[in-house]
C-alpha cells in the first residue's frame, strides 16, 4: 500500500512539474490576455463591474512607466534573482514590531502570483509563488517578466495593465505616458482599487513626487548589463 502511494505521489509530482514548466514556457512567448486574478475580481464584482485590459508589448509601453514601477515597487529588480532578501527582512522586522503591515514581494513574485495563482496569504499559495517565481526567473528574461507584470497588475478597479491604465486615467496610449503620468500610476500600486492616479489626493501627490525622485536617482533603465552578467 505504501509502495503504491509513493509511486502515485511520484507520478503526480512529475506531472505537476511537466505541466507547470510547459505552462511557464508557453507564457514566455504568447500574450496573456486573462489571468486568475481577473477572473476572481470579476466574480467578486457586481453587475456593473467591467474588466479593462489590452495586451501591449514592452516596446509599446512608455519607458518612463517601466522605470516608475521599478522605482516604486522593486528597485533591485535587475540585480536579484526573484527574491529581495533585504526587503523581506525589513518587512518581517517592521511587521514584528507592530508597525503598518508591509510586504517584501518583488516584481517577479508579484508576476508569478498574478499570472499563475490567486490572492491570499496561505502557506500553500506562498510556496507555489516561490516555485513559479523560480521558474520565470530561470526561463524568462527580465524584459519578459517586466512585460508580463506591466500587462497583468491591477492599476485601478477593474483596470489591468499599462494600456488600460493609460486609457483609463489619462485617455492616451501607454507608449505616450510622460514621467509625471507614469509616476502617478506607479504611486497607486500599493492599493490600486482604492487610490486614483487622477485626480490625486495630497498623499498620492507626495508619493508621486517620491517616485519621481527615485526615477531621477535610478537613472536609465538598462537590461543589457543584467543580461550580460546572467550569461
Amino acid at each position: 500500500m505504501l509502495k503504491k502511494l509513493t509511486k502515485l505521489l511520484f507520478k503526480s509530482l512529475l506531472w505537476f512539474l511537466g505541466i507547470t514548466i510547459l505552462w511557464v514556457l508557453c507564457y514566455k512567448f504568447v500574450p496573456i490576455h486573462y489571468t486568475p486574478l481577473m477572473a476572481i475580481r470579476a466574480l467578486q464584482g457586481d453587475a456593473s463591474y467591467e474588466t479593462q485590459h489590452d495586451w501591449e508589448s514592452l516596446v509599446h509601453i512608455s519607458s518612463d512607466l517601466q522605470l516608475a514601477v521599478i522605482c516604486a515597487e522593486d528597485q533591485r529588480f535587475l540585480s536579484h534573482k526573484g527574491f529581495d532578501y533585504n526587503a523581506i527582512k525589513n518587512a518581517y522586522e517592521s511587521n514584528r514590531m507592530g508597525k503598518k503591515l508591509r510586504g517584501g514581494s518583488t516584481i517577479s513574485q508579484q508576476t508569478a502570483k498574478n499570472v499563475f495563482l490567486w490572492p491570499g496569504r496561505s502557506w500553500l499559495r506562498k510556496g507555489l509563488e516561490t516555485y513559479f517565481t523560480f521558474l520565470i526567473e530561470t526561463l524568462w528574461s527580465k524584459e519578459r517578466i517586466l512585460e508580463v507584470y506591466l500587462n497583468s497588475i491591477e492599476m485601478g478597479n477593474g483596470v489591468y495593465g499599462a494600456e488600460a491604465a493609460a486609457q483609463h486615467w489619462f485617455n492616451k496610449e501607454a507608449k505616450q505616458l510622460n514621467k509625471h503620468e507614469a509616476a502617478a500610476i506607479a504611486a497607486i500600486l500599493p492599493n490600486p482599487r482604492k487610490y486614483k492616479a487622477s485626480p490625486r489626493t495630497s498623499y498620492l501627490e507626495s508619493r508621486k513626487q517620491w517616485v519621481l525622485r527615485q526615477m531621477y536617482n535610478f537613472g536609465t533603465l538598462d537590461f543589457t548589463t543584467h543580461d550580460t552578467a546572467k550569461n
